[in-house]
């Protein structure tokens, strides 16, 4: 049977991350995953909405699952931030629907001035990673492999988000995940841990509090240095934006150069599946990626 999502792919890897765009249609069609766009979705807020309004980041976000149940199909996402924002909203909905239908009823009363759909719960929200773990299977993934990733030692960094920004998480432990780790265990990797990789990046800092922003990321990236990572592997384009797109500042900022290059998930896994890296956006990293490549033979 097919796998088919209705596929949100939000604001960063449409534009400053478009190499994430790229790798993941490159991923799922290696896989068979048919990806539905949600063309008329809108930003999921990355967690600013609600500040001024929950009632705003609800409706939004309401509307962008709905957008999902009209097709009858989950919400995918390969972005941490949104896969925590959209999941929480959704969440917070359907607990709505049993305890508080009133919250509901002037959410999809909204929802209804604008000619969308209304909310129903009907659906799911799930990252990029979650697919590959339970719905795909690992141990189809590793069916799929063609060019096997031995000898690559990659840090996992799965940042806030995606772990802790919901009540509930499929498929691992908040506290103490393997499911990046076990994804590189299947295509041959070889998974380094380090004490960062479940902490913040230092991305939302990083308009107001640029130097401590920087000393974060720069911990991380050294710890994993120090653990002789070959790179940094992240679910998520914000992430890779403090870590890859800013490395170079986060050098200044810590006196100190790191060059560890840091891929997404989706160019990792579709390498071990033999995508070509110029089908991946690999040469649009500010880091270069070219000594994995080069360690794996590409």
């Amino acid at each position: 049977m097919t796998l088919k999502y209705a596929y949100f792919p939000g604001c960063v890897a449409q534009g400053a991350c478009r190499e994430l765009y790229q790798s993941t249609n490159a991923l799922t069609q290696a896989l068979g995953i048919e990806l539905v766009e949600l063309k008329k979705a809108s930003c999921c807020g990355s967690g600013t909405f609600k500040e001024d309004s929950q009632l705003l980041e609800d409706t939004v976000n309401a509307r962008n699952i709905a957008l999902a149940e009209s097709l009858d199909l989950p919400l995918l996402t390969h972005c941490s931030t949104c896969q925590g924002v959209i999941g929480h909203v959704d969440e917070r909905l359907k607990a709505a629907q049993a305890n508080n239908p009133a919250y509901l009823e002037e959410v999809n009363g909204f929802l209804k001035q604008e000619g969308c759909s209304p909310y129903k719960g009907s659906t799911t929200v799930k990252h990029l990673l979650w697919a590959l773990v339970g719905d795909y299977g690992l141990a189809n993934v590793q069916q799929r492999v063609t060019h096997k990733l031995a000898g690559l030692k990659c840090a996992a960094f799965y940042g806030c988000y995606l772990l802790r920004a919901q009540d509930q998480i499929p498929f691992d432990d908040p506290h103490s995940p393997e499911s990046m780790e076990n994804v590189f265990r299947a295509i041959g990797a070889t998974p380094v841990y380090y004490r960062g990789r479940t902490q913040c990046c230092g991305w939302p800092l990083s308009s107001y509090a640029t130097t401590q922003s920087f000393q974060m990321a720069g911990r991380h990236i050294q710890e994993a240095i120090a653990l002789e990572a070959d790179c940094m592997v992240t679910p998520c384009p914000l992430c890779h934006l403090n870590l890859d797109s800013r490395q170079p500042e986060v050098e200044t900022v810590i006196g100190q150069k790191l060059g560890l290059p840091v891929l997404h998930l989706s160019q990792l896994v579709a390498l071990a599946l033999g995508v070509q890296p110029k089908e991946l956006g690999l040469d649009r990293h500010i880091v270069s990626t070219r000594p994995v490549l080069e360690k794996l033979g590409l």
